[in-house]
């Protein structure tokens, strides 16, 4: 028997490419499936088992770190930066030289901050308290850029004489908006695009 051809009946319907069931817009992703770059993500959709987490997506956001933890922490960072100061201005024997250690001073502090955001998120005082840096939009770090926005201010000690006077300033006004942020961002926060301390 031959068939119509004008009967679609008479011929199997073949199936997706690739395999399985075609995605549809706004329907759940089958367990073990990997989310393709450019598919619509949903919110509250949820994630399957082995399933990466879509590019883009923001973490989970934590809580507004506190400004008295973020101050201890920061102190806490700024005792090792100390440190690490002293000891570089005694290797080099420039203890004596106000010009020299000011120098230590702002760019070890920029350094020291910046590399550790960069890279990890946090700095040690922030890790002891379970705190970390978020960059814009909740993502996991603050890009490089980000981070050296949002320290900048730190390198304010490196002016001669009245560095130190700027640096207070600048820590008091950062101090301010972080107490009436209601989500403790900063004035450094906002330059950076967004940044926030959160706290797991």
């Amino acid at each position: 028997m031959t068939a119509d051809p004008g009967d679609s009946s008479a011929y199997p319907t073949p199936p997706p490419i690739g395999g399985g069931q075609p995605f549809q817009h706004g329907q759940p992703f089958p367990p073990g499936q990997p989310f393709q770059p450019g598919q619509p993500f949903q919110s509250g959709q949820p994630f399957q088992p082995g399933q990466p987490f879509p590019p883009g997506q923001p973490v989970r956001p934590g809580h507004p770190g506190p400004l008295a933890l973020r101050f201890v922490a920061r102190l806490i960072d700024g005792i090792i930066v100390g440190v690490i100061g002293l000891l570089l201005a005694v290797a080099f024997h420039v203890t004596d030289d106000i010009l020299i250690t000011g120098l230590f001073s702002g760019l070890l502090t920029f350094i020291y901050f910046v590399a550790f955001e960069v890279t990890k998120g946090w700095t040690p005082g922030k890790k002891l308290f379970g705190m970390r840096v978020r960059g814009p939009g909740g993502a996991a770090k603050p890009s490089l850029p980000q981070s050296a926005i949002r320290n900048a201010f730190t390198l304010l000690a490196i002016i001669p004489y009245v560095g130190g006077l700027l640096a207070a300033i600048a820590y008091f006004v950062i101090a301010y908006t972080i107490h009436t942020s209601p989500t403790k961002q900063g004035k450094h926060d906002q330059l950076a695009g967004g940044t926030q301390v959160v706290r797991d």
